[in-house]
């Protein structure tokens, strides 16, 4: 049985995770410039927790970089081809150049942020709707089969030294529940068995992206990116494995017009 003293934080976390899925797929759907409003504001929010974490007196400066990101990611999908390299390379110039501190974590940290932000765009522009849908998906089921399993099952720790939380039972779910994905989009859409394994690697990717911002809030001693959402910390918490699952997934399939070309 679901015990209350187990899941805490259930309430406030269904909540915002209810009204996160309403937003990201809504804008998903419209695509468009709406979609591209959303990815730029989301990115934006991400640079500015993490200058915030990294050197939390330059608040002034977060923001900054954050609008910085959010801009030249937006303006990149309306320059030619030639500006776009120079602009989403921006706030990376920019923000090792102004922090103090810390600016390798940043470095690395931003190109991811920057590289997702791009990603989905060229996937929900490229590619289409549903692929965008299925990503999506997929690194929603890995991270919610994870939460319960993990506490409803517990067992050994996947990597207690990075994030103490996570257990092995509640990474293997998160493989399942993609590879239960895929399953669903290959059955009733029509594509290949190839992407019950895709599924699969992309959880794996979106749990490692999950990994490495952990591994961030424990050398920058933080508990949460930000307080912004009620019961999931900040948006770069939330996003964390859509980082990682989008630079993987955007690397496999750069060099394919469409994504039925790779399937």
């Amino acid at each position: 049985m679901l015990k209350p003293e187990k899941l805490p934080d259930l309430a406030s976390r269904s909540a915002s995770a209810l009204a996160m899925i309403f937003l990201g797929f809504w804008g998903i759907w419209i695509g468009g410039f709406v979609f591209q409003i959303l990815v730029s504001i989301v990115c934006g929010v991400m640079i500015w927790e993490l200058v915030v974490m990294l050197v939390p007196s330059k608040k002034s400066l977060a923001l900054q970089l954050g609008s910085v990101t959010g801009a030249s990611l937006l303006l990149s999908l309306y320059f030619p081809n030639e500006f776009i390299l120079p602009l989403l390379t921006a706030s990376f110039l920019v923000g090792i150049s102004q922090l103090s501190r810390n600016r390798i974590i940043y470095l690395l940290f931003s190109i991811m942020i920057v590289i997702s932000g791009f990603a989905i765009l060229f996937l929900r522009n490229d590619f289409g709707l549903i692929w965008v849908v299925w990503l999506v998906t997929v690194v929603v089921v890995t991270d919610i089969s994870g939460y319960f399993a993990g506490r409803l099952i517990g067992g050994p720790k996947f990597w207690p030294q990075v994030s103490p939380k996570k257990t092995w039972s509640g990474t293997i779910a998160g493989w399942l529940g993609a590879g239960f994905v895929g399953a669903l989009f290959m059955v009733n859409l029509d594509f290949g068995p190839k992407i019950i394994g895709i599924s699969v690697a992309v959880s794996m990717a979106s749990q490692l992206g999950d990994i490495a911002e952990s591994a961030l809030k424990r050398k920058m001693l933080v508990k949460d990116s930000s307080n912004l959402i009620p019961g999931h910390g900040g948006v770069l918490d939330r996003f964390d494995g859509m980082l990682g699952a989008l630079i993987f997934l955007f690397t496999l399939w750069l060099p394919y017009g469409a994504a039925g070309d790779f399937f």
